[in-house]
C-alpha cells in the first residue's frame, strides 16, 4: 500500500479549563498561559500536517461546560477532508503575510478565533468546575468513526488521539471514561496522554489499554519539544526511537456510591458495580442478595441437681 492510501489522523484535545490555567497564571513566576499551550499544539498540528499530504487534523477543547470543535469548526463543513489538499480552503482565503502555506494560516486563524469566542462567552456562576475530558473523547471517537466511513474504498485511516491535560481527574466521569476507553480500543484508537500538572490514574489507564504513550512533562515552558518528540511519531515510528519508558499505571477503580478510588470493595455478582461499603441491595440494579448467616446454635439447657 503506498503512502497516498494510507490516511493518518491526528485529534488533539487540550483541555482549557480556565480556572486551572487562572490559578497557574496568578500562582507562578514563570508563567505557562493558556495561549502559550494552544500555540505548542499548533505547531504539533501543523507538522503533522506536514509529514504526509494525505495526514489528517482535528482540534477539540476540553472545557468545564463543553467540547467544542476548534477546527474543523462550522465554516469548514463544506470542505471536503479527504480531497486535494483542501484547494477549496486556499481559494477562499486571503493569503499568508509570513510565507506560510496558506491552509495552515487558515487553521491557526481558525483555531485562534474558536478558543477566543470560546474563553468570552465562559460564565462559571455555577457549580460545574470540572473539565468535561470524558465528553470530548466520546465526540473525538465519533469524529473519527464518520471519518473513517467517508474515506475511500482504496485507502486506510489511521487514527488516534492526544490528550493535552491541565486539571485533575474527575471522579465523577469514572464511569463515561471506562467506557471511552474500551470504545476506542474496538475501534483500535490510541489514546496518547500529555499531563501537565498532577499525574492522572485514568488517563494512565487509557494509554496502557489502548497503547498510546503517557507523559507527565517535567518541565511545562519545554512543552513544544516534548510534543515534537514523544506525540509527532505515529505507532510505526515510535518502535523506532528511544521515547520515555511507560509508568506504573493506577487502576484502582471509582466506587459507585462515593465516587473514591478504592483498593479493595465489594462488587455486585449482577451488574458488576463496585461500592466501598456492603450493602444488601444494589443501588444500581436493586438487587437484593441473600446473606448467608452462620448457624446459630442452641444453647444446652444444664441440668439441675437435686438437693438430697
Amino acid at each position: 500500500m503506498s503512502a497516498d492510501d494510507e490516511l493518518s489522523l491526528l485529534v488533539i484535545i487540550i483541555d482549557t479549563n480556565p480556572i486551572w490555567w487562572g490559578k497557574k497564571a496568578l500562582g507562578e513566576a514563570e508563567q505557562f498561559t493558556l495561549s502559550k499551550c494552544i500555540d505548542a499544539a499548533m505547531v504539533l498540528g501543523n507538522s503533522h500536517l506536514f509529514m504526509n499530504r494525505t495526514n489528517r487534523l482535528a482540534v477539540i477543547a476540553s472545557h468545564t461546560q463543553e467540547s467544542r470543535f476548534l477546527y474543523p469548526g462550522k465554516c469548514w463543513a463544506s470542505v471536503d477532508l479527504f480531497g486535494d489538499g483542501g484547494s477549496s480552503v486556499e481559494s477562499s482565503c486571503s493569503g499568508s503575510k509570513d510565507g506560510k502555506y496558506e491552509l495552515l494560516t487558515a487553521i491557526n486563524d481558525a483555531i485562534a478565533e474558536e478558543i477566543k469566542d470560546l474563553m468570552t462567552k465562559t460564565d462559571m456562576r455555577g457549580q460545574q468546575t470540572e473539565t468535561l475530558l470524558a465528553g470530548s473523547l466520546a465526540k473525538a471517537l465519533c469524529y473519527i468513526n464518520r471519518m473513517s466511513k467517508e474515506v475511500k474504498a482504496n485507502q486506510e485511516m489511521k487514527s488516534r488521539i492526544l490528550v493535552i491535560k491541565a486539571a485533575e481527574d474527575s471522579a465523577l466521569q469514572y464511569m463515561n471514561f471506562m467506557n471511552v476507553i474500551f470504545a476506542a480500543q474496538k475501534q483500535n484508537v490510541l489514546i496518547d496522554a500529555c499531563v501537565l500538572d498532577s499525574d492522572s490514574g485514568l488517563l494512565q489507564q487509557a494509554c496502557d489499554i489502548t497503547g498510546g504513550i503517557y507523559l507527565k512533562v517535567p518541565h511545562m515552558p519545554s512543552l513544544l519539544q516534548y510534543l515534537l518528540w514523544v506525540f509527532l511519531p505515529d505507532q510505526e515510528q515510535r518502535s523506532q526511537l528511544v521515547l520515555p519508558p511507560p509508568v506504573h499505571v493506577d487502576y484502582r477503580a471509582a466506587c459507585f456510591c462515593h465516587r473514591n478510588l478504592i483498593e479493595i470493595g465489594y462488587v455486585c455478582s449482577v451488574c458488576l458495580s463496585i461500592f466501598c461499603n456492603f450493602s444488601p441491595i444494589c443501588s444500581t440494579c436493586e438487587t437484593a442478595f441473600k446473606i448467608s448467616l452462620p448457624p446459630v446454635m442452641k444453647a444446652k439447657k444444664k441440668k439441675l441437681k437435686l438437693a438430697v
